[in-house]
């Protein structure tokens, strides 16, 4: 198989069961995908269809019980918590419905921050924040904090700092939820750029319409994947 051939992410046989109280939940049953270097796509489901966790387990922010998950042919399942943190940060940019901007930093420290955990150098550190904060039109924000800036301002900062560290695979958990319509479009052209210049995006969302954007949809219910369609509308 060429190097190009090779999924990006591999998923075999994924569990997941959480224990509340006396109940079992099975948030992830048997699951298996595979997805592609600079794929689009969507994971959409009714509330509790597993979404979340699948999102939660491809960020390495959560185990499976069983299975294995291959990440640039490496399988991370086996890590440890300081590998896979490394990991995370080397190879997975996050954005939340809910921004999860410290708020005690500027736009520009927020952006850093990643850097600053990775150990980069403070040149490139400062080279690298401000090459994306004029990218995202942030440049006249960079010193306010995020209870000084807009909704959409805050959710560019989220993204800025997602992609500091230019990774593989970014994931978007209801990258619109907290967002006017408006609003919502632009932060979704943002993500589609980054796309379109390679970067692997994954969409978890309920909005239907955000949905059928990208190339390809995955439909969970129960734990399970019940339709994975590429190339029409979902």
């Amino acid at each position: 198989m060429a190097e190009a051939d090779k999924p990006l992410i591999q998923l075999r046989g994924i569990d997941r069961t959480f224990y509340l109280g006396d109940s079992e939940v099975h948030a992830l049953r048997q699951v298996d995908l595979n997805i592609a270097p600079g794929e689009y796509i969507a994971v959409m489901g009714p509330s509790g269809s597993g979404k979340s966790t699948l999102l939660n387990l491809l960020g390495l922010l959560d185990r499976p019980d069983a299975g294995t998950y291959h990440l640039e042919g490496r399988d991370v399942t086996t890590l440890n918590p300081d590998e896979q943190a490394k990991v995370r940060s080397e190879r997975i940019g996050f954005i939340f419905q809910s921004f999860h901007l410290v708020p005690r930093l500027t736009a520009a420290a927020n952006i850093e921050l990643p850097l600053m955990l990775a150990g980069v150098p403070a040149a490139e550190r400062a080279k690298r924040v401000t090459q994306a904060l004029k990218e995202y039109g942030l440049t006249e924000r960079a010193q306010h904090r995020p209870n000084e800036l807009s909704g959409g301002q805050r959710q560019r900062v989220a993204i800025a700092r997602a992609t500091v560290q230019r990774p593989a695979v970014l994931l978007a958990d209801e990258p619109t939820g907290n967002l006017d319509r408006a609003t919502g479009e632009e932060v979704v052209r943002l993500l589609e750029a980054l796309n379109s210049q390679g970067m692997t995006l994954i969409v978890v969302t309920h909005d239907q319409a955000l949905g059928t954007r990208a190339r390809r949809q995955i439909k969970m219910e129960d734990g399970s994947i019940v339709r994975d369609v590429t190339g029409e509308a979902g």
